[in-house]
């Protein structure tokens, strides 16, 4: 978990930190995801309530962090962006911890495992949409970088290539998630009913994670265009 440094010391030094630490710690809690998966694989239910509880931790920092945020965010900013736009940078931002929660608060409320044959697929679009997370942070930490040259330059043309390649990544989650939803569509008759809704929505949980990564990314593209 990122380490909490006095909020006046960082705002002091810059007012873009704050930002980069809360998709810092929304991106920890999403990393949690493949070992959470690792440890209901293995039924090894204690384990999977401490890594539930660590990702519920690091929501809840980020959440901290959000009102933080927008209390304290300076109001006059000479910046070459509206500090509404940073504000709303960072609402979306916490979509990200919000969901690698609402995912593992809905495999741990079912002691959710899903089945074998399924399992590696589940876990491939899990490293998947946490590499969209991972690679919208990357963007965001370059964010007080492209503020010292006012949004111009070769910094701009770095972050929009960062920006393509998390659109790459957003859209092999969209396939994976299509095959993995075909796959379970033919299990579905040996199945329990109830459990294959789960399976869907956990499913769909993990799209919903790289999904509001490329958001983050599609914000930081319209601050990149003012």
């Amino acid at each position: 978990m990122a380490s909490g440094s006095p909020l006046g010391n960082l705002f002091g030094r810059s007012p873009i930190g704050p930002i980069q630490q809360h998709m810092q710690v929304a991106t920890e809690a999403a990393e949690h995801l493949p070992e959470l998966l690792a440890a209901t694989a293995d039924q090894d239910w204690d384990r999977a309530k401490e890594i539930h509880k660590a990702i519920a931790d690091d929501e809840k920092t980020a959440d901290k962090l959000k009102s933080d945020v927008r209390r304290h965010l300076p109001k006059s900013l000479f910046l070459p962006v509206p500090r509404s736009d940073l504000l709303q940078l960072v609402s979306i931002q916490d979509q990200v911890a919000n969901t690698a929660k609402d995912f593992a608060s809905t495999v741990m409320g079912r002691d959710l495992r899903f089945p074998e044959k399924l399992f590696p697929a589940v876990l491939e679009l899990t490293n998947t949409s946490v590499a969209c997370c991972q690679q919208a942070l990357k963007a965001i930490q370059e964010l007080d970088e492209l503020l010292e040259v006012g949004f111009t330059g070769r910094e701009v043309k770095r972050v929009e290539a960062m920006l393509k390649e998390l659109d790459k990544l957003e859209r092999r989650t969209d396939k994976q998630q299509f095959s993995l939803r075909r796959k379970l569509f033919k299990m579905e008759p040996d199945l329990p009913p109830v459990d294959v809704m789960f399976y869907y929505r956990a499913m769909a949980l993990l799209g919903e994670l790289a999904d509001a990564s490329e958001k983050v990314g599609d914000r930081l593209q319209i601050l990149l265009a003012k």
